[in-house]
């Protein structure tokens, strides 16, 4: 039985873990703390921190996304898991954080792309797509009983203003990038492609930036390309033809193997 000292020294560690200033204010959505923070958004920031990296970069001709799977378990089927997916013809996307919140708002994306082209009969702007899906994302940040979406969107795409990368963010926001990085350690591959990134890459160029970003954060760079290409996806877009394409583990694995060869 805990005793009436035992249970004072507990709540006493509680209260020195939490200052009272913030205790509360993280227990509901709708409450800001005394300092202007929604506590329950940044917990779901640090949901996409955890979560497996992903990076895309911008070119003259085009955007390539690349992401980095991770299994729950030494028994999970790789296969089985999706770290970039197609949401219509000339947009892609890479996800870091909650897999069920980004099925979600994925799913929600394709039906946005899809009345557009039913309405207008021509593909949904990439900015307009975004504005989409962060509206979804700040309207739970309003309401009691819901919480944010724990994951962010990497969406690269090809519309009639030319290649597009955005972000988005759990609060909602979302951010136009040249090259951008979500997920663990995004801000260390950020400060690499800010002195790598060049205006004049094509998407060959981008596609060996966007795997350097990658490989310098992760475990991967002792390991076999067949090994690397089974937790990695790369998914690309030319402004020629406009369509937005997966490619296979085996053409994942001729990519790598060239690149280390070079």
């Amino acid at each position: 039985m805990t005793t009436p000292n035992a249970r004072s020294d507990i709540v006493g560690e509680f209260q020195a873990m939490f200052p009272q200033q913030s205790m509360g204010y993280d227990r509901t959505i709708t409450v800001f703390s005394p300092e202007g923070r929604l506590y329950q958004v940044e917990y779901a920031t640090e949901a996409v921190r955890h979560g497996p990296l992903a990076v895309g970069v911008k070119a003259k001709d085009g955007v390539v996304l690349v992401g980095e799977k991770r299994a729950p378990h030494p028994m999970a089927d790789l296969d089985s898991l999706k770290k970039i997916l197609l949401v219509d013809d000339h947009v892609g996307t890479a996800i870091a954080g909650l897999h069920a919140d980004a099925r979600r708002l994925i799913d929600y994306a394709r039906v946005q792309a899809q009345i557009n082209r039913l309405s207008y009969d021509e593909p949904i702007t990439i900015p307009s797509l975004i504005v989409s899906i962060c509206d979804i994302k700040q309207e739970v940040t309003q309401f009691a009983g819901a919480r944010p979406f724990g994951v962010s969107l990497l969406v690269g795409g090809v519309d009639d203003e030319g290649p597009q990368l955005y972000t988005t963010d759990p609060s909602g926001s979302f951010w136009g990038w040249k090259a951008a990085a979500i997920g663990k350690e995004a801000d260390v591959v950020r400060d690499f492609f800010a002195e790598r990134y060049k205006d004049t890459l094509n998407l060959d160029g981008a596609l060996d930036l966007a795997l350097d970003g990658i490989l310098k954060v992760t475990d991967k760079a002792d390991a076999s390309p067949a090994k690397m290409a089974e937790t990695l996806e790369i998914g690309r877009i030319d402004t020629k033809d406009k369509t937005f394409v997966s490619l296979t583990q085996d053409e994942v694995e001729a990519v790598l193997k060239a690149k280390l060869a070079a």
